[in-house]
């Protein structure tokens, strides 16, 4: 049975706790559950309510960027996505296998929200709406990370369409190895916040560990393969937010609905792949901002294709990029199928 919502992870786990909380709550609650798999994953992986994508099942899908898209990354979870689009999705919720859900996090979502809106203010550290601590979300560019923010009583309140919604993880939140070498975790932010509406001019990066996406902007949810690892879905959400800024639609970060027990990390190697994020996140926006994009969701695939040229140009992705993002525009269901320009005949291949 197939239902609207659907929830996808990409993992080389075995069935660890989160991934069990996620299948018996999904069946509990009429979510769908799909799990991606690599190179690494169990051989066979087993989990009652949870359908789970290794390599050959990938691998004999129909879609054009399955037969090119980069082993041993994190980017097919792209996979995911278009198999919960051609399933009939109509929110797709994504996390990690490292995050557990807390209560809230099978709260019914919204499209229409509401929260402080934030516009007009460049970069803006939206974790210290959250917390009174000194915290930074991974992407965020250091040589702002100390820009004062307008108080909240000082800011309007809205209530918005809101198609991306970012929540944050408690005890070890997503930060920049930077944070995690020279600060101490865990961290827990503070309870009961504002909602906080994230507007044009205002720049955030969001992630992938706990983010909502609902159907108007499902092809936004490419994740690049020609970068770091680390930077696939922070240059993803800098990309997304460019393209909302044309349609008024604001990001959306909310508190905590998830802890995060993190698996394991060498930071130097994090921070080795973060080092393109640090060099260059703020000059990605300022070219973003640059762009003349267009206005309206029948805009966005060539909108994508703009904004990932310029980002070729600038060097931090590689040109193969592009051959990926034609076959992904070409692989959306035709409701999405948005002014690509992958040229093939057949259109309607799919083979779930």
């Amino acid at each position: 049975m197939k239902h609207f919502k659907t929830l996808v992870i990409t993992s080389v786990s075995a069935p660890n706790l989160p991934l069990m909380e996620y299948a018996d709550k999904c069946k509990l609650y009429g979510i769908d559950f799909l799990l991606i798999g690599d190179v690494s994953s169990p051989v066979n992986f087993s989990l009652p309510g949870c359908d789970f994508w290794g390599l050959d099942r990938q691998r004999a899908l129909d879609f054009e960027i399955a037969k090119i898209l980069p082993e041993r990354h994190y980017s097919r979870k792209n996979l995911g996505y278009l198999i919960a689009m051609h399933n009939g999705a109509r929110l797709i919720i994504e996390t990690d296998d490292d995050n557990i859900p807390m209560k809230n996090f099978w709260s019914e979502r919204n499209l229409i929200e509401s929260g402080i809106v934030l516009e007009k203010n460049g970069w803006c550290n939206v974790y210290q709406y959250f917390t009174d601590e000194f915290i930074w979300p991974r992407g965020f560019p250091l040589e702002y990370v100390h820009e004062q923010l307008p108080l909240l009583e000082d800011l309007p309140r809205a209530q918005t369409l809101c198609p991306i919604q970012q929540g944050l993880a408690d005890s070890n939140p997503d930060v920049d190895a930077v944070y995690r070498m020279t600060f101490s975790l865990p961290h827990f932010f503070k309870k009961g916040s504002n909602n906080i509406l994230l507007g044009k001019g205002s720049w955030c990066p969001f992630n992938s560990q706990n983010t909502s996406w609902f159907h108007n902007v499902f092809p936004l949810l490419y994740l690049p393969s020609y970068c770091s690892f680390r930077m696939t879905d922070i240059w993803r959400s800098l990309v997304a937010q460019r393209i909302c800024w044309e349609n008024g639609w604001p990001i959306l970060f909310h508190g905590p609905t998830v802890y995060q027990s993190r698996n394991a990390h060498n930071l130097l190697n994090d921070f080795r792949d973060e080092i393109p994020g640090y060099l260059n996140n703020a000059r990605i926006c300022t070219i973003l901002e640059e762009l003349d994009l267009l206005p309206g969701e029948n805009g966005i695939g060539e909108n994508m294709l703009v904004c990932y040229e310029a980002m070729i140009k600038m060097g931090v992705i590689g040109k193969e990029e592009m051959r990926l993002l034609n076959a992904w525009l070409f692989d959306l269901p035709k409701t999405y199928q948005l002014n690509s320009v992958y040229m093939v005949e057949d259109t309607t291949r799919i083979n779930l």
